[in-house]
């Protein structure tokens, strides 16, 4: 499976103190929207996404279809087709994409330390 771009999603407190604490460690703003209170930050190919009000937990984000700077990626595996296979091998979903549709969608799994993982196709 070709999972996409990999980042952290960050549930925080102030958005504006986050991105001020990240750029200080050499994160830039990659894209987002501050006025609807998220962000995300580049260094390198290394990518946080920061959300206040948004979630209640920290998350792992996969991106199906896109790379590190958001761009298509050729061949990628459909979130659907990531999700058929994970409940396939017994994996229980918290929030499904429906399989009836093309197109953005996501999906959540929780591993077993209680971690988020969120699958978030944008194409």
């Amino acid at each position: 499976m070709k999972l996409g771009a990999f980042s952290i999603s960050l549930a925080v407190k102030d958005l504006a103190a986050s991105q001020r604490f990240y750029e200080m460690l050499g994160f830039t703003v990659f894209g987002g929207n501050a006025a609807q209170n998220w962000l995300i930050m580049k260094n390198e190919t290394t990518i946080i996404g920061l959300f206040q009000g948004m979630f209640d937990k920290n998350l792992l984000t996969f991106n199906p279809g896109w790379d590190s700077d958001a761009k298509l990626v050729p061949g990628f595996t459909d979130v659907r087709e990531i999700q058929r296979r994970i409940k396939a091998q017994g994996g229980v979903l918290s929030q499904e994409a429906d399989e009836t549709t093309t197109g953005p969608a996501s999906f959540v799994i929780v591993d077993p330390d209680g971690n988020p993982v969120l699958f978030d196709q944008h194409v």
